[in-house]
């Protein structure tokens, strides 16, 4: 058998490499003394049906995923809205600083009297007693502003005029002279890398752009807006967008960070958390109606890990970016509850929005609804058209609370959501939640509950040992298939140190294929946490980190991609005969109706390389062509390094096999045959 070898990325390390491992595999060097186990494939059998949609993505703002993050506004506390609540420190002038140019002097305020929208209640003042070069304020953005030379930035911002001159006591003609202003792009040593003028007159706020490009790249540059003159004015809304985001959208996505979760080819997006939903109090939860509509106008507040959320990526946003990358729309919204563990109460904080005021909250999920799918001319369909989206989005599923404990005040409020759902907007399907953990009271209760309201699917979560995936790999084949289906809404393996190694994204492989063996009854399976800003981590492990310009994949990244690129809508019967008691290792099979391929996985969890025989002799054929992919290592330890190459690399092969045969899969590795 001929077989040509590519190794899609080099430079990983000096030990055995995986190109070495496979042509040494099928030039009959076999790497393992052990006996073959064989993996024989029921071919004349039609399989059953399994969902096409089983890997996607969980997004929540955590680690700075938004502002910061995915969210491509360069600007840090743009609105002046910074509060103490999010970090003691903190203020509404925090990261901004005043500049004083030449002789200039000046202070600065902060107003709250006639904010540009009531949901953006505070502004900046900007008062210039000596004008001097220029008085104004300066910002080095989320820890530095990188910026291009010759790519364009759209800055902007809000102002009005509220003195010119002296505050008191000034000239009367003073107060006719419009206020000029400057912005400027400057690098750490103050040369300016491009600048706009601006005139600010009257009393009425209105927004000023202009179209910044830098001469000069620089990984470290700083927002500068001046006043020309002496005078008072407020500012508000100050930001910096590159041109250049993902898909061109405007207010758009951070383009290298969502490219790399597009190129997951995500099944499914769920969206905005997570704990995020149900929030620290039972009014703080995440309401969807603050996310739409003008940026100016959405509701910022604190995050429930700690820090600023503008919304400036909001509802529309995922469902924008859900549709940009043929992604299922999951919103979560709140069930009524708050989380359990607010109030610095663990355990015991969960409390439920008074009855009298449900009604009025449960429209606004049905609101959320109309929204997603209304047409343009209905009440909220029509806030969607504004935006941008004539044709509905097409919402299929509505998630319905997160990791909730599952008492009475749960039960009841969730039952009202739910019925005011299934009466106004019955092709809706409403997820569930069983809780945190994969057993115990909570998901024991949630399960009986959903069980009782007849619910067609519930959100499981686990965050467990790399061991405790391979112990587990019958979870699923015992479930009834009468009952609700699973979204395994968040899951990852967990090193004792939290690091992203090789054993672990192995171990979550072997789970991902006792998931896809039962996708009739697992319908969608998500990693979580997606985004980690570095520095500003407040959960590990995740999937993707990333800083102000580079993105830094994990290893488990890759498994996802591999998963998600390599799905099926048919699970074909097969067999492991040969295994040893606790071998590590498992398989799944499953056939591409569009392709026609069928898709074998093979995981190896052992530290050594073994023997598999694939046998096909069921079906009628006595050759098969063969695309393969190889993503393994002998050492389980290794991570991704920021800047670094790869540790682990795919490697892909192309050749063609007999119906029955034998290769070698390497230790610690994930193999996918692709054959027609």
């Amino acid at each position: 058998m001929k077989r040509e070898y590519s190794c899609l990325k080099t430079g990983y390390n000096n030990r055995l490499s995986l190109c070495a491992i496979a042509v040494a595999a099928f030039g009959g060097v076999f790497l393992s003394a052990a006996d073959s186990v064989t993996l024989s494939v029921d071919l004349e059998a039609e399989g059953k049906p399994i969902s096409a949609d089983l890997v996607g993505i969980f997004y929540e703002d955590l680690n700075y995923a938004a502002d910061g993050g995915l969210y491509a506004e360069l600007i840090q506390n743009r609105s002046f809205e910074y509060s103490p609540t999010e970090n003691a420190s903190w203020g509404p002038l925090s990261f901004w600083d005043l500049v004083e140019g030449g002789e200039g002097s000046g202070h600065l305020g902060l107003g709250n009297m006639r904010p540009v929208h009531e949901n953006n209640p505070h502004y900046l003042m900007l008062n210039v007693e000596i004008a001097g070069t220029g008085v104004g304020i300066a910002n080095n953005g989320f820890d530095q502003i990188p910026v291009e030379a010759g790519k364009s930035y759209a800055f902007s911002f809000w102002a009005y005029q509220a003195y010119m001159g002296k505050k008191w006591g000034g000239a009367p003609e003073e107060e006719e002279k419009p206020m000029p202003m400057l912005a400027r792009l400057e690098s750490e040593s103050g040369e300016v890398l491009a600048e706009a003028e601006f005139v600010v007159q009257g009393r009425e706020w209105k927004q000023h752009s202009a179209t910044l490009v830098p001469t000069v790249a620089t990984e470290k540059a700083r927002l500068v807006l001046l006043a020309k003159e002496a005078g008072g004015i407020a500012l508000d809304m100050v930001s910096l967008f590159p041109h250049d985001t993902f898909k061109g959208r405007q207010n758009g996505l951070r383009k290298d960070l969502a490219q790399t979760i597009a190129d997951l080819k995500p099944k499914f997006m769920r969206f905005p958390g997570g704990c995020l939903v149900h929030g620290q109090g039972i009014h703080q939860y995440y309401n969807w109606k603050d996310s739409v509509g003008p940026v100016e106008q959405r509701k910022a507040f604190r995050n429930s890990w700690g820090y600023h959320q503008t919304l400036g990526l909001g509802y529309y946003e995922f469902f924008q970016f859900s549709e940009d990358m043929g992604a299922i729309p999951i919103p979560v919204v709140s069930a009524g509850v708050c989380c359990q563990h607010a109030g610095d109460s663990p355990g015991r904080g969960q409390e439920g929005m008074p009855l009298d005021e449900m009604p009025d909250y449960i429209e606004d999920v049905l609101d959320l609804v109309q929204w997603a799918n209304g047409p343009a001319d209905s009440e909220w369909g029509s806030v969607r058209a504004a935006a941008g989206q004539a044709e509905p989005f097409g919402l299929k599923y509505l998630g319905v609370g997160n990791e909730d404990a599952i008492t009475s005040i749960f039960e009841v409020r969730f039952k009202m959501i739910r019925d005011a759902v299934a009466e106004r907007y019955p092709d809706i399907v409403v997820v569930g939640t069983v809780g945190p953990f994969a057993s115990g009271e909570d998901y024991d209760n949630g399960w009986k509950f959903a069980r009782e309201e007849g619910l067609k699917m519930v959100d499981e979560h686990y965050y467990v040992s790399p061991q405790w995936l391979w112990d587990n790999l019958d979870r699923y084949d015992a479930y009834s298939r009468s009952d609700a289906e699973v979204y395994l809404g968040e899951y990852a393996a967990h090193e004792p140190d939290r690091r992203n190694t090789l054993r672990s994204a192995i171990a979550e492989a072997a789970g991902l294929t006792s998931f896809e063996r039962n996708s009739d009854i697992v319908r969608f399976a998500s990693y979580a946490p997606l985004l980690s800003r570095r520095g500003h981590t407040q959960w590990t492990p995740d999937l993707i980190y990333f800083d102000a310009t580079n993105v830094y994949p994990s290893l488990n990244y890759e498994v996802q991609r591999l998963f998600s690129v390599n799905g099926g809508d048919r699970g074909l019967e097969f067999s492991l005969t040969g295994l040893s008691e606790g071998e590590k290792l498992t398989a799944s099979v499953v056939r591409d109706s569009k392709s026609g391929d069928l898709i074998v996985k093979i995981v190896n969890g052992g530290s050594e390389a073994r023997t598999l025989a694939v046998d096909l002799s069921s079906g009628p054929r006595e050759r098969y062509s063969l695309d393969d992919t190889v993503f393994g290592h002998d050492d389980a330890d290794l991570v991704n390094e920021d800047g670094a190459l790869p540790a682990v690399v795919s490697v892909a092969g192309k050749g063609e096999v007999a119906a029955v045969f034998e290769r070698v899969y390497p230790a610690n590795s994930l193999t996918i045959l692709r054959l027609r």
